[in-house]
């Protein structure tokens, strides 16, 4: 299953994991897995229409991920909160 990495604020939605191993073909599959086994992340990733909330990044072995892109069991995406302030 690809293994997905969240930062902070969100690996403390997840109840404190970091690492989290999710199935998925896809990113937003994943992302819908993820919210499925911690209902905490429900509606921090993903908007109401199951898109990618614009604050947040998603990345798939350093590549840049959208909803579609497709991942494999050896795949690790990375889930980055944007960062604000002034």
């Amino acid at each position: 299953m690809p293994v997905v990495r969240l930062r902070a604020p969100l690996s403390e939605l997840a109840g404190g994991k970091r690492e989290l191993d999710l199935a998925g073909t896809t990113v937003v599959d994943v992302l819908r897995a993820l919210e499925h086994e911690h209902p905490g992340t429900r509606g921090w990733i993903l908007d109401e229409h199951g898109r990618i909330r614009e604050h947040i990044n998603v990345f798939v072995n350093k590549e840049y991920g959208q909803e579609d892109t497709s991942v494999i069991e050896s795949d690790r995406l990375h889930v980055i909160p944007a960062i604000s302030g002034g």
